[in-house]
């Protein structure tokens, strides 16, 4: 199946989950991470996610999971949940969501280099080579600006941009991997075996850093509880599905066009709803960010080489 064939609707759909719901995620892990250890509640998020989807695609689909498809899993996993996504919870207790989802808008940049260094895709172009080095340069003014222009390890908030902007990199190579990983045809039951994955690395992870006996559930808000049905419901179930649906339809530059809408989404939700600040320092280094990924995504290699 490839972009072209498949229903207008499902691939329109595919996207606005992408912009729109996980947009809004970056604050709902924020709330998480206020009265629930982060690796426990990533953790909680994808093994109740990923269990739900295995359960349906045992139901509804004639496809059944593999030993060799759940090893795939796990290296995905590890690389894009555990090196990504848990970077980026853990480092939200410290830093602001509209922050972090600013840092994480240059996952393009890793994109087009990584496919091009590691997958053997096509050389960047000019206009891409420009697009990184922009990007770059203003993610680590983003950084360099809300951090008091120190890059002192001392500070937890300027460990935890660094810790994002890290995840970056996982998130984006495990990305690439998947769309080739030999997880499963059905690209639900690929998901839900990732969401799997990734729930277990996390529990392990929780459970080596003591995350489990520092719980109660006394201490754990109701807005916290809320933020997490969110996540796995709309961010997982929806989002993540839809992400690793559409990297298997369409070309990843386009998939990776999330990241265009979802700094904006988050910093409007950030200050109406989470009392985050909006600096012009932050929206001198979105506007630029922005432009490089733009850069990079305005050219395409021609469909039909694409295709053959």
């Amino acid at each position: 199946m490839s972009a072209r064939t498949t229903s207008p609707l499902l691939y329109f759909s595919a996207y606005a989950a992408l912009y729109i719901i996980w947009g809004s995620t970056y604050l709902a892990i924020r709330f998480t991470v206020e009265t629930i250890p982060p690796f426990l509640s990533g953790s909680l998020r994808f093994f109740l996610a990923g269990g739900i989807l295995l359960v349906w695609c045992l139901y509804r689909e004639q496809e059944r999971p593999t030993l060799r498809g759940f090893l795939a899993a796990l290296k995905v996993a590890g690389i894009m949940l555990l090196g990504g996504y848990g970077g980026v919870v853990w480092a939200q207790q410290t830093v602001p969501s509209s922050m972090a989802a600013l840092i994480i808008s240059i996952e393009p940049l890793w994109f087009v280099i990584f496919d091009w260094l590691f997958f053997k895709s096509r050389k960047p172009s000019t206009a891409e080579t420009i697009g990184v080095a922009l990007g770059f340069g203003g993610t680590v003014f983003l950084v360099l600006s809300q951090s008091g222009y120190s890059l002192s390890l001392k500070g937890e908030y300027t460990v935890g941009m660094l810790v994002v902007l890290v995840a970056t990199f996982n998130w984006s190579m495990g990305a690439l991997y998947s769309r080739k990983a030999p997880i499963a045809k059905s690209s639900l039951l690929a998901a839900g075996m990732q969401m799997a994955a990734g729930g277990c690395l996390l529990l392990l992870v929780s459970a080596l850093t003591g995350e489990p006996s520092r719980l109660t559930m006394d201490t754990v808000s109701l807005k916290s509880m809320l933020a997490l049905g969110y996540l796995v419901v709309f961010g997982s179930l929806i989002g993540f599905t839809a992400f690793i649906w559409l990297l298997k339809v369409d070309r990843a530059s386009r998939v990776i066009t999330h990241t265009f809408v979802n700094p904006v989404v988050a910093i409007f939700l950030g200050w109406f709803l989470g009392d985050e600040t909006i600096t012009l320092p932050m929206l001198g280094a979105a506007v630029v960010i922005i432009f490089s990924v733009v850069l990079i995504t305005r050219y395409h290699p021609d469909e039909s080489a694409a295709s053959a």
